[in-house]
């Protein structure tokens, strides 16, 4: 095996890839981080649920992560999609290796950490995707306290979205706009009926203003936030290339992890929103922790004990 290869690539350089890179890079080991700048809440102005970091902004903490990681002289950063990864068989004492390409370069290491992120897929309604994470949310933890108990908003996209609307009254009264997504049952209606939810059928043509909708018959309905379930796809195909085992959710699939976020194939773990259906900067950083300390476990006992 070469004597430039890393000891472990981290594809994605955000909370979690950063979290994971962090404990590597205390263990001494030489890291790899390739991130292509993309994080999944880079549209929202300010994080919360996060100690000591609430209603920080997002790309702060991000770049100060970067910047602590980064005093580790063990740690490298790259610019660029990840393309390709796949694991190679050597002929010495090691039993595999993995390769990861970004554009024409080849990047080799001993262990994988897949830090992916995703990319969320939003409701075709105008105006909805330039309040994404500005007046538009999808987890009232990350956001509904900051409205105020002011009046809320729930797109529905499909059935999945009386999740939403029973939640959401904690923080503020709350509107189901169903807008043809589906036809509430009656038992349905009684549940949102008991938590003080109005609902409304009337299609919605666009969201205007801070977070006003606009209906078809010409209501226009002002909000202080409105909240919508996207559907979300891991932002790469590398998982699928590596042959991993999926865990597959209603809004999405995951790669599916143990509890040290070990992956199904030996020698990979992956932390982060592509690792598990509920996301948050904390849920993230948690993660990451894990999967860095237990890829440094990995290359000092062997994948097997973690198994």
């Amino acid at each position: 095996m070469s004597e430039n290869i890393c000891d472990v690539i981290i594809i994605g350089g955000s909370y979690g890839g950063l979290s994971a890179a962090m404990q590597l890079g205390r263990a001494r080991r030489k890291v790899l981080i390739i991130d292509e700048g993309k994080r999944r809440n880079r549209f929202a102005s300010h994080s919360h649920g996060f100690i000591t970091q609430d209603g920080a902004d997002p790309a702060a903490i991000a770049a100060k992560a970067r910047e602590q990681v980064m005093r580790y002289s063990t740690v490298g950063w790259l610019a660029g999609r990840a393309e390709t990864a796949q694991c190679r068989e050597n002929s010495d004492a090691e039993s595999f290796s993995f390769e990861v390409t970004v554009g024409t370069d080849k990047f080799i290491s001993r262990r994988l950490v897949l830090a992916l992120g995703v990319r969320d897929i939003l409701p075709s309604i105008s105006g909805l995707s330039e309040r994404w994470g500005k007046s538009v949310f999808h987890c009232p933890y990350c956001h509904g306290y900051e409205l105020n108990q002011g009046e809320i908003g729930v797109l529905a996209g499909s059935e999945l979205s009386m999740h939403h609307a029973l939640m959401l009254p904690d923080w503020g009264p709350t509107t189901l706009l169903v807008n043809g997504a589906f036809d509430p049952t009656s038992d349905q209606v009684a549940a949102l009926a008991a938590r003080g939810v109005t609902i409304d059928t009337t299609p919605v043509e666009a969201i205007r203003g801070h977070a006003d909708v606009q209906l078809a018959d010409g209501r226009i309905l002002p909000f202080a936030g409105l909240f919508a379930l996207a559907p979300f796809e891991i932002a790469t195909s590398i998982p699928q290339q590596l042959g991993l085992d999926m865990e597959h959710g209603p809004l999405g699939s995951t790669i599916k992890t143990d509890a040290m976020k070990a992956t199904s194939a030996p020698g990979i773990f992956a932390c982060g929103d592509a690792a598990r259906p509920m996301a948050s900067v904390a849920l993230a950083v948690g993660d990451g922790s894990l999967a860095g300390v237990n890829a440094h476990r990995s290359l000092m006992f062997g994948p097997g004990l973690l198994r």
